[in-house]
């Protein structure tokens, strides 16, 4: 019995020690996300003053709620919202959307039976994702433009008298922006998929060879059910994530021409705040859009635990 005990207490002392150890390798995390998530936070107080660079926070005046009610008292403004909001709902839900085409990738790259070749494809549809906006602007300048390589070879070859206008125009803004990010992130987004299906037993595959599947009833039955839960996940946390499409590649995009459907929330933000000369009203609108997002994903959280009994938080 006394042995019992002391085995015990000795196992006990082992998952205590290991569990510390484990504690103690992600603290480095937490402090991080403390200092990048949560310690910004109080900044929030600049939505509550007539904020003045570069005066100290003390000499300027407090106002309350002046701001929030500023959002709403003009129709001008509100006319400007409704419609930086219809461009932030636009692209996020073409971002929705086309979330499940790095799934739909992700299963015909694993059926790829040359790695030589698995391989390159996903490298080279990788690494748009670490190019930064502001290339991908340069590129898309050099094609696109006027004089771009695209409106060249297009009148050399008679198709077109006049060059198209693809980057200074409003036509097609939304779509155009939605095609740029899919073809950025598609690699990058279906690692996550392709990571899951290597995690599927291999004996099902074995199992449906046997049983006379074909490939695409392997995808179909097999596959596809294995990625779902994860697809549920990143689809609840996009939803979350809703109001927040970014400023980059809005921001290098942005031009005159195009910039009544171009400007999304974080750059409607951003233009505020910087060139509009009002941090206190740019504070007060990214506060609301904190706040309803923070509720978007306590929403999908509670529907997907009702539905599917499985939550993220």
């Amino acid at each position: 019995m006394k042995n019992q005990q002391k085995k015990a207490k000795s196992a006990k002392a082992k998952s205590d020690a290991q569990g510390r150890r484990l504690f103690y390798c992600i603290v480095p995390f937490i402090i991080l996300s403390f200092l990048f998530a949560y310690f910004p936070l109080h900044g929030w107080i600049y939505a509550f003053f007539d904020y003045k660079p570069p005066l100290k926070l003390s000499q300027c005046e407090f106002v309350g709620w002046k701001w929030f009610a500023t959002l709403f008292a003009n129709k001008t403004q509100v006319s400007q919202m409704v419609q930086v909001l219809k461009n932030t709902f636009a692209m996020s839900f073409l971002g929705i959307l086309t979330s499940i085409l790095p799934i739909g990738f992700a299963i015909f790259l694993n059926e790829i039976k040359s790695t030589k070749f698995k391989n390159a494809v996903q490298t080279l549809t990788t690494l748009p994702n670490f190019i930064s906006w502001v290339l991908v602007y340069s590129v898309a300048f050099s094609l696109f433009t006027d004089s771009g390589m695209v409106n060249t070879l297009l009148q050399q070859w008679g198709i077109i008298t006049t060059p198209i206008k693809f980057l200074d125009s409003d036509a097609h803004t939304w779509l155009w922006m939605a095609l740029w990010n899919l073809w950025k992130g598609l690699g990058w987004g279906a690692i996550m998929y392709i990571a899951a299906i290597a995690g599927i037993d291999a004996e099902l595959y074995e199992a449906a060879k046997v049983d006379g599947a074909n490939r695409f009833q392997v995808m179909k039955n097999i596959t596809l059910p294995a990625l779902m839960p994860t697809f549920f996940v990143l689809l609840m946390m996009s939803v979350a994530n809703f109001l927040n499409n970014g400023m980059d590649q809005y921001y290098v995009f942005q031009n005159s021409f195009n910039k009544e459907h171009i400007q999304v929330l974080d750059l409607y933000v951003y233009n505020i705040g910087m060139t509009g000369s009002s941090l206190s009203l740019a504070t007060a609108i990214s506060m609301l859009k904190s706040i309803v997002s923070v509720t978007l994903l306590v929403v999908v959280n509670f529907v997907s635990k009702k539905t599917r009994g499985e939550s993220i938080i």
